[in-house]
């Protein structure tokens, strides 16, 4: 979750994507199309695509060239079927990249001991520690996802993740819905992309700024969402405010290279993709979960990797709801959507959740137990492509 600044007592969700929303129309879990690459390099729009912008009367051309900043309600495409990603190469530059560290701001009561879930006791912060540069020799999978809304460009974190249709040769990330979809007064952000290892060498902001070459930033590329899909109870339930939705805010894209990867995959390219853990086991059984991410609200500025380890306890926004996983963590705004590692029942690094919500003054963070929900959208993205 992205956390803004903190002008009140309030906890923030660490969502990096929530901008002004609009129309409360009902919607279905998220898709989209892809673009593929022509022989001579350059992007095809598929005529899928083209027909669905044709349907909202959106120009693929007019689109390209600045027709997607149109945020009216009846441009900000909510339904389902309606996602839609075209790259527009050249458009996530340094620069761009740089000046995208907008976290947004998602609070929800500071006093939560009137809860009628379970609810363990506030853990104690955990300082996060910076992960040791090259950013690839340690979190492989880990990245930075870069995206569009109304009040101008944002931040999340995520993660690669394996295909079960494709053992060794996946093209899926792990995020949170709220990095993807504004939730059930909004609709689908633009211009998803995802960068793995991004800042790989961990230069500081000034050195950044003296234009560095694309690859110390995008060392493996930029990756872009040709399909994403998040749960029905965040698009129905997830809101700016309140925490609602928290519990099933995780998504999953579908990316492909901006430029030509020589036919590699994601999981190939940076040489790593995580399992996912669906039912990971209850809190009391799990020694420690670490937290990877890019947050980016002060005192962080988004440029770098942390990662906080913590054993988890319980937290309960409400009595229906599943209970989430809390722990001790400094990191702030940007670190929305990394994930969440522990020892999957095979005794490997396994991912068992994602960052959704904490607090505005940072200290602790939690993330959905990820149960049939979450499975079921995961594999409907691994489905979806599995002939392709």
């Amino acid at each position: 979750m992205l956390v803004t600044a903190a002008f009140t007592a309030v906890l923030a969700l660490t969502a990096t994507a929530c901008g002004p929303t609009e129309d409360d129309a009902k919607s279905e879990p998220s898709s989209s199309a892809s673009a593929g690459a022509t022989s001579d390099g350059k992007i095809a729009i598929p005529d899928d695509l083209k027909d669905r912008l044709k349907a909202h009367g959106i120009d693929i051309d007019k689109w390209k060239g600045g027709e997607w900043k149109n945020w009216d309600k009846d441009k900000w495409l909510r339904e389902a079927q309606d996602y839609i990603n075209p790259i527009i190469a050249g458009l996530w530059d340094p620069d761009r990249m740089q000046d995208a560290d907008k976290p947004p701001e998602k609070p929800v009561d500071n006093d939560i001991s009137g809860d009628e879930g379970v609810t363990d006791p506030t853990p104690a912060p955990v300082r996060a520690v910076g992960v040791q540069t090259q950013y690839h020799d340690n979190a492989p999978e880990s990245g930075k996802l870069f995206f569009d809304g109304p009040e101008g460009s944002m931040v999340c974190s995520a993660t690669v993740v394996k295909d079960p249709a494709h053992p060794g040769k996946s093209n899926m990330v792990w995020t949170a819905g709220h990095c993807v979809h504004a939730g059930k007064k909004g609709g689908w952000y633009r211009n998803i992309a995802f960068v793995p290892s991004y800042n790989n060498s961990g230069l500081s902001t000034s050195e950044l700024r003296n234009n560095p070459p694309k690859e110390k930033v995008a060392p493996y590329g930029i990756w872009w969402g040709t399909w994403a899909q998040t749960s029905q109870q965040w698009i129905d339930q997830g809101a700016s405010v309140g925490g609602l939705g928290a519990p099933y805010d995780f998504a999953v894209l579908h990316v492909t290279p901006e430029e030509g990867s020589g036919g590699k995959s994601l999981e190939e390219t940076v040489g790593s993709a995580l399992p996912v853990e669906f039912n990971a086991p209850a809190v009391p059984k799990i020694t420690d979960m670490t937290a990877t991410g890019f947050p980016a609200a002060a005192p962080y500025d988004g440029q770098k990797m942390f990662q906080c380890k913590d054993k988890p306890g319980r937290l309960s926004l409400a009595q229906d709801d599943p209970t989430m996983y809390r722990i001790g963590c400094s990191m702030t705004g940007g670190s929305s959507g990394g994930g969440w590692v522990a020892k999957g029942q095979d005794g490997k690094p396994a991912l068992v959740s994602n960052t959704s919500i904490g607090p505005v003054t940072a200290g602790w963070l939690a993330g959905p137990r990820l149960g049939p929900e979450a499975k079921g959208v995961y594999d409907a993205v691994s489905d979806k492509y599995a002939d392709k």
